[in-house]
């Protein structure tokens, strides 16, 4: 941040008297060049500064972009309600100038360039430094450095919902139309307002931005659209007043850089050791499922954890509309849906499964069943193919219903292919929002009297007391009768995985990668394991396969 504020006579108040002012100074210390350094808080200040409002307090402050941007969480008492607000660089009216001159001069070089966030640092600071200089600017690091976030900001990053994207406990990000604040789904503090909002047009321009960054096209005549950003965050974007009355809107839903483990899931009491244990044994012995559930109850997040004990070696294909699945599975085929190009045509679910079963794939992953594609599916499961999926719906009898009727139409008789339901649900403990798997449902066949599909749970949340209740498993029997298993053989298989996932837990193994990698290594040797982990002191030591994994 620079040092005196100048006001707007010395600029001349306009970007016009900003280029005669530069002029004017060139011609006085043309030759100067302005020497770079990285940023250094203590001999440079701070480059933004926040004041708590009037009758809020501070409850929460944390970096989302050091030393540029951060936030705080403030607490209003009479309203009991808090307020987000993401603090960025200060620019005086000079540097607000200095930097819209900047951006005329140096957007081009940066249109045709491939996205590359440290070459692009690196490309900016040169860039600036040189206009700056030729500017005759005399910049000290303060203003360098905020006039480098900005352009960083707004050539590779997400413009003023920069911040939002960058906090990683935020999930979700709504803006509902014109001038209104931005909201988010804050980890901590649930639902917040934040001090940001868009002006008619800017917001225009914002949504048009989002969707060329994704590579999809948006418009009046086509005005929604689903996609997915290059961040990997999913958005669901609307263009003008036609369909959202209030004006433009987007919707944006973040997800970890890395996906969540079992163990994380573990960890959140979404799942429990037993549950776990016993999802790992029946995908290993290829029984398909489907997580269900209402809006950001987990059900991709619990099916992308899951996945991670597919058997090492076996195929898997997966199919979505947006890329939201992230497998540490060699054997890994991933596919979406296209919309169409010029003259091409439209590769839908339809498309995908059709093709995916030329592939000759063991595991098929759908990100959401929800029209006639689901009849190919079902079919796959019927011909051999474990397939996990996932789909809106609270109960398992609402899942099959949905799947019986308009718009997906499965036959009853193929339904029944389908081995398990888990039921997931975003609830409340207290003050907290917290994700709960409500049933694991396993389906039976047809009543041959009613001609209903029968259904049973093998695990079901007890929400007084926020525990779960374990069942009788006809699956679980299943797989004994196909391995051949006695019924102590069972009990060991299971009380092994237990143990091995509660090693794991202890030793705190969240890393998706040392996860899977420790996985695999009790596939291949699972006595080898077994042994170690039932040592207090299991030492995994260099050239060892389990630590080889963790690191």
């Amino acid at each position: 941040m620079s040092g005196d504020r100048i006001d707007g006579s010395e600029t001349g108040g306009t970007l016009s008297g900003l280029k005669r002012r530069i002029s004017r100074t060139l011609e006085l210390i043309r030759g100067a060049e302005l020497e770079t350094r990285p940023f250094r808080p203590g001999e440079d200040g701070p480059l933004a500064s926040f004041d708590v409002p009037e009758g809020q307090e501070e409850v929460d402050r944390y970096w989302v972009n050091a030393p540029y941007a951060y936030v705080v969480i403030t607490h209003d008492p009479s309203a009991s309600e808090h307020q987000y607000h993401a603090v960025e660089p200060i620019l005086d009216e000079f540097e607000t100038l200095v930097l819209r001159r900047v951006v005329e001069d140096i957007r081009d070089p940066l249109l045709y360039r491939a996205a590359d966030t440290d070459a692009d640092r690196e490309l900016l600071s040169e860039e600036l430094a040189t206009l700056l200089d030729q500017y005759g600017v005399d910049a000290d690091m303060g203003t360098f450095h905020s006039l480098l976030y900005y352009l960083m900001r707004d050539f590779r990053g997400y413009g003023k919902v920069d911040p939002l994207l960058n906090d990683t406990h935020i999930e979700d990000i709504s803006c509902d139309g014109y001038d209104l604040p931005i909201f988010v789904y804050h980890d901590e503090y649930t639902d917040i307002e934040t001090n940001i909002a868009f002006e008619a047009d800017a917001l225009d321009n914002y949504v048009i931005r989002l969707a060329q960054q994704s590579g999809r096209h948006i418009s009046v005549g086509d005005p929604i659209v689903e996609t997915t950003l290059p961040d990997g965050s999913r958005a669901e974007l609307a263009l003008g007043e036609e369909v959202t009355p209030r004006g433009s809107a987007f919707t944006i839903r973040q997800y970890a850089e890395e996906p969540f483990t079992p163990i994380d899931l573990i960890d959140n009491d979404t799942f429990t050791i037993s549950e776990m244990a016993y999802f790992w044994l029946c995908i290993e012995h290829n029984k398909s499922l489907i997580f269900a559930g209402g809006t950001a109850s987990g059900k991709t997040t619990s099916m992308n954890a899951v996945s991670m004990f597919i058997p090492p070696r076996a195929k898997v294909l997966t199919i979505e509309d947006t890329r939201e699945l992230s497998l540490y599975h060699d054997n890994w085929l991933s596919s979406i849906t296209r919309e169409r190009l010029d003259e091409g045509t439209d590769i839908d679910m339809y498309d995908l499964l059709r093709s995916a079963l030329r592939h000759r794939p063991e595991y098929i992953i759908v990100g959401e069943v929800r029209g006639a594609e689901a009849v190919t599916l079902f079919q796959a499961m019927n011909t051999g193919h474990t397939t996990f999926s996932t789909m809106h719906a609270d109960s398992i009898e609402t899942v099959i219903n949905r799947l019986e009727n308009e718009p997906i139409n499965v036959p009853r008789a193929m339904v029944q292919s389908l081995d398990m339901i888990s039921i997931q649900v975003l609830t409340r403990k207290g003050e907290e929002r917290v994700r709960r798997t409500k049933t694991v449902g396993e389906i039976g066949s047809i009543d041959q009297r009613t001609g209903e599909l029968d259904y049973s749970a093998a695990f079901e949340w007890d929400a007084e007391t926020d525990s779960v209740q374990r069942r009788d498993s006809a699956l679980i029997e299943e797989i004994q009768d196909d391995r051949g298993w006695s019924r102590s053989e069972l009990l060991q298989e299971m009380r092994d995985r237990e143990r091995f996932l509660e090693f794991l837990q202890k030793r705190r193994i969240t890393d998706y990668r040392a996860f899977t990698a420790l996985v695999n290594e009790y596939y291949a040797h699972p006595d080898r394991v077994m042994d170690r982990v039932e040592q207090a002191d299991v030492e995994l030591s260099a050239g060892d396969g389990l630590a080889d994994a963790v690191e």
